[in-house]
């Protein structure tokens, strides 16, 4: 950051990392300052206050939540338990890249499969599981980096459609963010006994990025391995107080998500006004078609201050991807990217 700064000569805002804009929730820091005291003791404790907290959060039993040091260690700790060299994985395309790399490094062979209308193809994506004999697929929702959300009818025919031994990994790590109505309740599925892990991680919508906490949902029998999996008590303390003070303020929560909506909005509308096409999002970030050269435009709104993602690194040519910030924030915003949008149509770009 210090480094683009200088470069730019101003201020710098990161709109191309999802990370959370707005200020941390009521008395985050004041948990974290708290637990310092106690940064002489593992926190085994703090593990068991957290799950019961989650639980309450969700809605099931605390021996189905397992804590983590954010949900990229979770990944590589599904990854280690799950697959062996030769073994097949599916991943829809694009999605969170991780997915493919830590899946690659076990020695799997990973089968990519493209959207659909810039929406995860599900359909094909159990088709590809059965004709592979996939162990595990990786299912981000909503997507990254389009927003989309599934729907409740083909998340069902997916699941029936998938192979008897196949895991599901579902990553909700913006499922925070998605209108309560839609939300497909997966810990559900969980519960029924359906091969499925869910993801969850508090870098999103809580804001609390630095400090690296997730959680995943899983059978209790499951999840005692990834416990023993994972390096033992990997979340610090101070983290796991911060995560029981944001699960334990709902109406805060939804004000969080109301706010975040709302100034999506209100970006959708601006930038639709400037002549660009955002497409639906669920998610805290906004995935635009811009008819132009997607890194010409990145590079012109970074020498404004702010840094938008091109889509051209996702495959998405002529697609930037915008976090969703405060609504002052998306006023620059759509004007940056709107004034930048024109000045290329008039260069020939």
């Amino acid at each position: 950051m210090a480094e683009l700064e200088e470069r730019y000569g101003r201020a710098v805002v990161r709109l191309n990392r999802n990370e959370d804009l707005f200020p941390p929730l009521a008395g985050v820091r004041e948990a974290v300052e708290a637990e310092l005291a106690n940064l002489w003791m593992y926190p085994e404790e703090s593990y068991s206050d957290f799950r019961a907290t989650v639980a309450d959060w969700v809605g099931t039993t605390p021996d189905r939540i397992v804590p983590a040091h954010g949900t990229q260690a979770l990944i590589g700790t599904l990854a280690g338990l799950f697959l062996d060299p030769g073994d097949a994985v599916v991943v829809p395309r694009p999605t969170y890249g991780l997915y493919a790399q830590v899946s690659a490094t076990r020695g799997a062979d990973v089968h990519g499969v493209p959207l659909r209308e810039l929406r995860i193809d599900l359909d094909a994506v159990a088709a590809t599981a059965a004709d592979v004999g996939a162990k595990v697929v990786w299912i981000c929702d909503p997507n990254n980096p389009t927003g989309a959300l599934a729907e409740d009818a083909e998340w069902r025919a997916f699941l029936e459609a998938l192979p008897s031994d196949c895991v599901v990994v579902a990553d909700e790590a913006y499922g925070d963010y998605v209108d309560p109505a839609l939300r497909l309740h997966r810990e559900r599925d969980v519960e029924a006994g359906r091969p499925l892990v869910v993801l969850h991680t508090l870098s999103k919508l809580f804001g609390i990025a630095g400090l690296r906490l997730g959680y995943a949902i899983a059978d209790p029998e499951l999840a005692r391995y990834l416990d023993v999996m994972q390096e033992p008590f990997n979340v610090n303390r101070a983290a796991l107080a911060a995560g029981r003070v944001c699960l334990a303020q709902p109406e805060l929560i939804e004000e969080r998500r109301l706010a975040v909506a709302e100034a999506r909005e209100l970006l959708c509308e601006r930038l639709r006004a400037a002549g660009l096409e955002p497409l639906p999002s669920q998610a805290n970030f906004v995935l635009v078609q811009t008819g132009v050269d997607d890194a010409a435009l990145a590079q012109a709104v970074a020498e404004e201050g702010l840094l938008v993602r091109a889509g051209g690194e996702y495959g998405l040519d002529g697609c930037v991807r915008i976090t969703v910030g405060p609504v002052p924030l998306m006023e620059r915003v759509a004007e940056a990217v709107g004034r930048a949008r024109s000045e290329l149509l008039q260069d020939g770009g």
